[in-house]
């Protein structure tokens, strides 16, 4: 089991409860493989299942039983009711009450891509605003996602542009703007030919994780302009080998991984 899931849903009597006590041992398996992880991110755990209350449950739980390991937590708004937030100082809030939080037990943070801001941004500029107070109170670098609209159709035009060719333009200045606070973007678009694009554009010091499920291994075999790391959902199963594969793909670097998973350590043989 990925994500701690309520299991009383529909007519079953009661309020949902939630499996607590699988989650770690999956966690500590990916820690002992050498994998990162990336906790409470939206297509894993946000929206299926855990609201902000609940995310940030998991991600006190897994800091405290894996308080070595690598783990990058989502920061989201979604504590916000839709329709919630009125101004963009509502989102900056929203985005800091969760941040905070997390920092405030020593987590990283992964800084998600939020419906609220998009419902109410104007153009690239409210994106841009948004975006420079909110990476200006984060302690260490973060990791950005960009979720297309294909996982989430209500983040259409993030960025604050219908049309992909404008949009990494509002994203790459945040990210230029903010180096010493912005080390990864993670983007989930499923098109290989528009992630290698924006890769080839990010200053040398940013990396690029991709979550494309139909261009997986291209992706991160690259080529001889880059390639992207691996940050993409796997069930226990696979970890082993995930671990093997991406560590025997570019050995000579800390690449990202698969699973909740999002930087490659020395694999075990």
């Amino acid at each position: 089991m990925l994500s701690p899931i309520p299991f009383r849903t529909g007519n079953c009597p009661g309020p949902p409860v939630t499996d607590w006590e699988t989650p770690p041992a999956f966690r500590r398996n990916l820690a002992n493989l050498g994998l990162g992880i990336a906790e409470a991110m939206d297509t894993a755990q946000r929206g299926m299942g855990l609201d902000g209350d609940g995310a940030f449950e998991l991600i006190s739980r897994t800091r405290k039983e894996l308080p070595e390991a690598l783990v990058f937590n989502g920061a989201w708004t979604d504590h916000l009711e839709t329709g919630a937030a009125r101004t963009l100082d509502d989102i900056v809030r929203a985005y800091l009450l969760q941040i905070e939080a997390i920092q405030g037990i020593g987590g990283r943070v992964i800084l998600m891509a939020s419906r609220e801001l998009c419902r109410i941004a104007g153009g690239p500029e409210d994106y841009e605003h948004v975006h420079d107070r909110v990476l200006s109170a984060c302690d260490r670098p973060v990791i950005l996602h960009w979720l297309g609209e294909m996982f989430d159709p209500q983040l259409r035009g993030y960025w604050g542009s219908e049309r992909f060719e404008d949009a990494p333009d509002c994203a790459l200045g945040i990210i230029d703007r903010n180096r010493m606070r912005v080390d990864w973007i993670k983007i989930s678009l499923l098109d290989k030919n528009r992630e290698i694009a924006m890769r080839r554009r990010l200053p040398s010091s940013v990396r690029m994780y991709t979550g494309d499920d139909f261009n997986y291994p291209e992706l991160i075999a690259g080529d001889d302009r880059g390639y992207s790391h691996a940050l993409l959902g796997a069930f226990d199963p696979l970890a082993p080998a995930a671990a093997q594969a991406v560590g025997r793909c570019h050995p000579e670097t800390s690449t990202g991984s698969t699973g909740f998973s999002i930087r490659r350590f020395p694999c075990p043989d």
